[in-house]
């Protein structure tokens, strides 16, 4: 039987460059998903982002909002959270001058429910603002969250009182009862250890001693 072997080496080039097409066929599907993956991660962000520094007007005092790290929280970590306020005309308005306070919702609730968190402010120094409202503020699990900034002028007159709400979304983190349970978890293998000191202590002792005791004997029988 004769092969003609150019048939062969024919049929071959055929399916590796089939086989070539079909991997850049591939790869370029993948490489589309992974551009649309990336494309709504970051349009994510900078919704997330933009929403957070969204201006806030209410009567004559306008407000934004920023929570570290980057406008973007995880639950069961402490974000520390400073608002912007200023008056009509631009003039920053300071915690000293405003009786303020802080009041967060777990969306969804209803009207009239307490609130989740009702985190102290207090005066701080942020980017090119000094003594703006600001709190330390731990999310106990992810989702959306609706922080609602009241206040009344310190002294009668100086501007009308405002409520300011703020949406933020929260990203999955450790949660609060999760790191609790984990501190439980450390404090206890601390004192088990602890216990176990003494025992081991003791017991490293004890073997020294029968190892002396062994050689004192050996030595004596010879």
């Amino acid at each position: 039987m004769i092969v003609d072997w150019r048939l062969v080496t024919g049929n071959w080039e055929e399916v590796s460059t089939n086989y070539v097409s079909l991997t850049g066929a591939v790869g370029s599907i993948m490489n589309y998903k992974l551009f649309l993956v990336f494309l709504y991660i970051s349009l994510f962000t900078f919704l997330s982002i933009a929403s957070a520094h969204t201006v806030k007007i209410a009567g004559n005092i306008g407000g934004t909002i920023h929570i570290e790290p980057n406008d973007n929280p995880s639950a069961g970590q402490p974000a520390q959270t400073w608002f912007t306020l200023t008056r009509k005309g631009g003039q920053v308005l300071p915690l000293k001058e405003c009786s303020c306070h802080l009041a967060i919702y777990a969306e969804p609730y209803t009207p009239g429910e307490p609130a989740l968190l009702e985190p102290p402010l207090k005066p701080v120094d942020a980017e090119l603002y000094q003594g703006i409202p600001g709190a330390e503020i731990t999310f106990p699990k992810p989702g959306v969250y609706e922080l609602q900034l009241s206040g009344k002028p310190a002294t009668a007159g100086s501007f009308r009182p405002f409520d300011l709400r703020f949406q933020i979304t929260v990203a999955a983190g450790k949660t609060v009862a999760a790191r609790q349970v984990g501190e439980n978890e450390t404090e206890t293998n601390r004192a088990a250890i602890g216990l176990a000191q003494p025992i081991i202590i003791m017991a490293i002792v004890l073997l020294s001693i029968r190892i002396v005791l062994f050689l004192v004997q050996a030595v004596r029988r010879e």
